[in-house]
């Protein structure tokens, strides 16, 4: 498999340095790290994107997550190795990632539910973090980036 093109987060000018930001500022706003990496597993799962769904699992790996949570993600509904925060935060996820599955894209109830285990600037970093796995998610299908990839 070959990439149709370079990433263009690393062709256009300063396009790079601003999702690094942008990650740094999420990173830093309240949400625990494992639950940033849960959600960007999922929304990868969700949109078919190898590199990212590569990424973050062998990053949850590392950061010490266990192969049941790992194995777990795309049931977690159904799995007893979620938090009630990070059950909210998978929610949201999917509600986020799959915009046109439903009328209401962010029901009031799991708006309630998001709410009770995050603060403002928490959410705020949330939301911002699945958008932004998103587009990740949409750079990598569109230019067919092959999994296990170091662009480093």
């Amino acid at each position: 498999m070959q990439a149709r093109m370079t990433n263009p987060a690393m062709i256009v000018p300063d396009a790079l340095q601003a999702l690094i930001a942008l990650s740094k500022a999420t990173n830093k706003a309240g949400v625990p790290a494992l639950t940033l990496n849960l959600v960007h597993l999922r929304a990868s799962q969700i949109n078919g994107c190898s590199v990212c769904v590569h990424m973050h699992a062998r990053d949850m790996k590392k950061a010490g997550d266990t192969d049941e949570r790992l194995a777990t993600v795309a049931a977690w509904r159904d799995a007893p190795y979620f938090t009630d925060a990070e059950r909210a935060a998978l929610a949201l996820t999917e509600a986020l990632t799959r915009l046109s599955d439903r009328a209401d894209q962010v029901p009031d109830e799991l708006w309630r539910e998001v709410t009770r285990h995050y603060d403002a600037e928490a959410l705020g970093a949330l939301i911002l973090s699945i958008s932004h796995v998103n587009l990740w998610n949409r750079l990598n299908i569109a230019t067919r980036q092959v999994a296990g990839t170091d662009w480093g």
